[in-house]
């Protein structure tokens, strides 16, 4: 969660700081001449900006999505611990269920040689 924060943190501090080096061109005392200069070499940096904020996107997205991942597979252990139990249990109780009906058949059969 933490590495989505950081990318969306980094993402923004680069948007910010683009938008202020512009709006600080704009204001500034230069001519028009100089500042269409500056306007240009930031202009030219744009492409690079835009592929290092991509780069750190996608890096912060496959760290996401492995450990997206190893959540799943964390999720799906515990799930199948989960359902072993559940048909040991059932196992056992089917088990016990059969052993009282055992006995209680064989205790009842006295009882009805007795009666005949």
């Amino acid at each position: 969660m933490s590495n989505n924060r950081s990318g969306v943190f980094i993402g923004g501090l680069m948007l910010g700081a683009t938008i202020g080096a512009l709006t600080g061109l704009l204001v500034a005392p230069r001519t028009g001449r100089e500042t269409r200069k500056i306007l240009k070499k930031s202009a030219n940096a744009i492409p690079e900006l835009a592929e290092d904020l991509s780069t750190s996107v996608q890096i912060q997205a496959d760290r996401l999505s492995a450990s997206a991942l190893r959540n799943w597979d964390d999720t799906l252990d515990r799930l199948r611990e989960a359902i072993a139990a559940g048909v040991d249990a059932s196992q056992r109780e089917s088990q016990d269920l059969k052993r009282q009906t055992s006995v209680d058949d064989s205790d009842s059969l006295p009882q009805q040689l007795e009666r005949s």
